[in-house]
Order: structure tokens, then C-alpha cells, then sequence
């Protein structure tokens, strides 16, 4: 992530290095506000929109991917800021990357048959994780 902006000759603030090493460092894919909330720790003045704004250009620059699970928070992978499928809990919320057979093959299936020029693909399984089980 840091030779991308580098690259781009965008400006690696103590804020936004410490966004990326949140991202780089989490496997739990964690919304902007849990980020926020790590990163006030250490840069109490930084705000929720400066988190925002790396996230969005981390996402141009295709550094992070941003899943959508409808809780009303998006969260983030910067360890795998390329598509795949994802494991959701309905109870928990807990994400975790499903480790499968290469999707790119479905896509160009899909677009050969449709006639679609797909540009991205977000595969997502949605039930209830091993640990929220054992509660219920």
C-alpha cells in the first residue's frame, strides 16, 4: 500500500500510515468507524472524515476492497483488496475470506453468456458462524 502512494506521489501522513497498518494488519475486515477508534488512540485530533477519505483513496487505487453486508457500516480488506468471497455471521458479524477455487473463471462465464462487460464481482455467504451456534 505505502509503495502505491508512493508511487502516486500521494502524501503518507502519520494518520494515514497508521489507517494502512490497521488495514495491512487485520484479518477481522473492520468498518471505519472500529479504524477510527484505533487510530484516535494514538492521533486524538485525526477525524471519522479523514479516515473516510483514505479509505475512498485506498479504494481508487485499488488497496482495499470495501464489502457491504448491509449493518449499515461497510468494512474493509486491505490483506486482499481484490475479489473473493467472504464468510458473513447474521448473529455476530464476524466476516472471515472463504478460501475457494478462483472466481475470475464465473465472471468471464457470466459475461460470455450476458453480453456484460463485468468490471468487479462481491460474492458474499451470509449464516450463522461455529462459535454463535454454540449459543444458541
Amino acid at each position: 500500500m505505502i509503495d502505491k502512494l508512493k508511487e502516486q506521489d500521494y502524501r503518507l501522513t502519520p494518520q494515514r500510515l497508521a489507517v494502512l497498518k490497521i488495514l495491512a494488519g487485520s484479518d477481522a475486515h473492520p468498518s471505519a468507524e472500529h479504524i477510527y477508534e484505533q487510530v484516535k488512540v494514538d492521533f486524538p485530533m485525526t477525524s471519522l472524515a479523514t479516515i473516510y477519505k483514505t479509505l475512498t483513496l485506498l479504494k481508487e487505487i485499488k488497496e482495499v476492497l470495501e464489502i457491504s453486508i448491509g449493518d449499515d457500516h461497510n468494512h474493509y480488506d486491505g490483506r486482499r483488496p481484490y475479489p473473493h468471497p467472504h464468510l458473513i455471521c447474521n448473529a455476530c458479524k464476524k466476516i472471515i475470506d472463504a478460501d475457494m477455487v478462483d472466481l475470475s473463471k464465473v465472471s468471464q462465464h457470466l459475461a460470455k453468456k450476458t453480453g456484460y462487460r463485468i468490471t468487479n464481482y462481491q460474492i458474499n455467504f451470509f449464516g450463522i458462524c461455529p462459535l454463535c451456534q454454540k449459543k444458541v
